[in-house]
């Protein structure tokens, strides 16, 4: 696997362009977890909090966004068959989102919604546009566009979307922009990056990654276009209806349109489990598996937040929505997929000259398992006690699963590190 996984890759993507963002991505999920620790009294009010709004953007953002950025450089050329079109555009997104992030995490912490935000808001869209004009200039730039480069290709324009989109909810706060106010527009900001961006592009990489990893040879690209129509088409059309201002029950619609794409892509990866021709299955791939699952939890708190308990009158059913989104499937896809590729990249900036000369130790011994496992344990623990803590507005509960969050971000920020600082070891 490391051939056409990496070894193809390194040749246009240089690994000094990738590895900053998983560091920088460990170390936003380690913050996101303490920040959660000291927010649980956030549980049972109103979204629209400092706490819960710093939480929110550091999970989404230092975490999920970061590693993405560093995974999608190293794995567009994989689905464009080409090269990545620029370093330097790499290199100023790091830069740009790396210091706008905490700006704007800071800025919402301290519920400051003037220049602190603006700032932050500002760097974070300069950061975005430039990964944009990368992907988009790699993409057409090949003459090889499947359909899980499409997913890479609308998922950065929806993130564009979001964070603009964002900017402006910003500015609106000091400048009459919209006619409404910046509170009345969070649904739309908030689905075009949870489904535009984070769902898009989870799905098209990881149709792609898992089957690549169990290796197995199923694909399905009637099936991926038919998640890509559906996804888009949802998001669409739940912008339409707020816009609108239709009856609640017409969401509905977008809702089963989402929850049908997302069943699609489960159905697409056990389909590509059955037939593998790697029986074992590792830890890490595992995880990915249990992540796809978890995608069903949000869209059942969604369910219920339009049908039993309206978020009005029982704020923490928005609270566990995103919870299980930026704590759940996010996360679980993260935890399992960084350690599938990351290994690699430093497995081929260390040993690819000698892979032939000597003997190399394998990606995987470049971490350690045993603290993964760990890790894996301890997180499922802390995201499952963390939901009940929400169900049942407890406190206790609630510390007891931030604690184990914290852990699992402990024990993952420590295998990234030596993972990272790995010295080569020819025998």
């Amino acid at each position: 696997m490391i051939s056409p996984l990496i070894g193809g890759l390194q040749k246009t993507t240089n690994y000094k362009v990738v590895l900053p963002f998983y560091l920088y991505a460990s170390i936003g999920f380690l913050v996101g977890t303490i920040l959660l620790f000291f927010s649980t009294d956030a549980v049972n009010v109103h979204h629209f909090n400092p706490q819960t709004l710093a939480i929110t953007h550091t999970m989404a953002l230092a975490w999920g966004t970061m590693i993405i950025f560093g995974a999608s450089h190293q794995l567009l050329p994989v689905l464009i068959e080409g090269k990545l079109d620029s370093d330097l555009l790499a290199y100023l997104t790091f830069g740009f989102a790396a210091i706008g992030i905490p700006i704007l995490v800071f800025g919402f912490y301290i519920f400051d919604m003037g220049l602190t935000l603006q700032i932050g808001g500002l760097l974070i869209n300069i950061a975005v546009i430039f990964y944009m004009v990368n992907v988009i200039a790699s993409s057409f730039k090949s003459k090889h566009r499947n359909v899980h480069a499409w997913f890479v290709i609308m998922a950065t324009v929806w993130l564009f979307s979001t964070t603009f989109f964002g900017l402006l909810l910003v500015l609106n706060f000091s400048y009459p922009i919209f006619n409404k106010n910046s509170l009345d527009f969070l649904a739309i900001h908030a689905h075009l990056g949870i489904v535009g961006w984070f769902v898009l592009l989870v799905i098209g990489v990881g149709s792609r990654l898992i089957p690549m990893f169990l290796i197995s040879k199923y694909t399905n690209n009637k099936t991926l276009w038919w998640i890509f129509g559906l996804m888009n088409g949802a998001l669409i059309l739940f912008i339409l209806l707020f816009l609108l201002e239709t009856p609640t029950i017409f969401y509905y619609l977008p809702i089963s349109m989402g929850l049908i794409a997302v069943l699609l892509f489960g159905n697409h990866c056990y389909k590509a489990y059955k037939v593998r021709i790697r029986r074992g299955v590792d830890q890490q791939v595992t995880t990915s598996l249990i992540s796809v699952a978890q995608m069903v939890l949000p869209i059942f708190a969604l369910i219920v937040a339009l049908s039993i308990l309206p978020s009005e009158s029982n704020p923490s059913i928005a609270i566990l929505y995103g919870f299980c989104i930026f704590f759940g499937w996010l996360t679980a896809i993260i935890l399992g997929m960084t350690f599938k590729t990351m290994p690699f990249i430093v497995w081929n900036r260390s040993y690819r000259n000698n892979a032939h000369r000597a003997k190399t130790p394998t990606p995987k011994e470049l971490f350690n398992d045993n603290v993964y496992k760990i890790m894996l344990y301890v997180y499922l623990i802390g995201f499952l006690t963390f939901i009940v803590g929400i169900m049942l507005l407890q406190q206790l509960i609630l510390k007891i699963g931030a604690i184990a969050l914290i852990i699992a971000a402990i024990l993952y920020v420590y295998n990234v590190f030596i993972t990272l600082t790995h010295k080569p070891k020819l025998t």
